[in-house]
């Protein structure tokens, strides 16, 4: 098989949490070459984060980065450098920049992003777990819960990586270079999310030429962890309808 007709492999990046995609968020793509890892711990940068991708990715010859939540972020970062290879993009509740406009949150993101030991624990990630959370996500096929979340950061984040990548979260800004992402992008949003806000989505879909948007009834932000079927229908559904030669993709 020529290599422009091969099946693009499927680069899933981790949320803010850094644990890598779980088998059972990849099983609904079906037997798509697929590609998932855990984020690096401490790094404050989010071109950092972007370079460790880029070296994750540089034997690919044809892929695509799935990215959410700050993996989303991570994926738009390398997709502005135009990796040889990259088919296409998919952000599920990202942003272009630091989504956060209320003053007062962002005090206290400062302020917990500097928890340690039981503060961190028993504070800073109740908080968090707090803003990640939405009506509906108990509806999922895989019922969600503000204690779930809470728990997937005590398993997976160290309290140093968490502060770390609040600070690289705050200071990206891709918002001027989005032009510069010249393949074609899925933008999925779940319909409630108090962490990222209506306008994140917005921004990216004005900048990005060739990005669409499909905004999922009834989900949270946590929606890759609590409908993860329906969540990769979206993403097949999109990767079904792309060009299906990397000459197609490039035209």
């Amino acid at each position: 098989m020529n290599t422009s007709e091969k099946i693009p492999t499927l680069v899933f990046i981790p949320c803010f949490s850094g644990a890598p995609w779980s088998a059972e968020q990849l099983a609904p793509y079906g037997e798509a070459p697929k590609r998932t890892l855990r984020l690096p711990e401490g790094v404050d940068d989010m071109e950092r984060y972007a370079d460790y991708m880029e070296n994750a990715v540089a034997d690919l010859d044809d892929f695509v980065l799935v990215g959410d939540s700050f993996g989303a972020n991570i994926a738009l970062a390398l997709a502005t450098r135009r990796p040889q290879g990259l088919r296409a993009l998919v952000l599920s509740g990202g942003f272009a920049a630091n989504p956060v406009d209320s003053k007062p949150w962002k005090a206290l993101m400062q302020a917990i992003g500097k928890a340690r030991g039981p503060f961190y624990r028993q504070l800073t990630l109740r908080a968090h777990a707090h803003r990640l959370a939405s009506p509906f996500d108990g509806e999922g096929e895989v019922p969600w819960s503000e204690p779930r979340s809470r728990e997937l950061f005590l398993e997976n984040t160290p309290a140093v990586s968490f502060g770390a990548r609040l600070r690289a979260a705050v200071t990206a800004d891709y918002v001027d270079v989005l032009g510069q992402v010249q393949v074609p992008t899925l933008v999925l949003t779940p319909s409630h999310d108090v962490l990222i806000g209506e306008n994140a989505s917005k921004v990216m879909l004005a900048g990005i030429p060739d990005a669409r948007e499909v905004v999922l009834p009834r989900t949270g932000h946590m929606f890759r962890f609590s409908h993860p079927v329906t969540y990769a229908a979206a993403v097949n559904d999109f990767l079904a309808a792309l060009p299906t030669t990397r000459q197609g993709a490039d035209a």
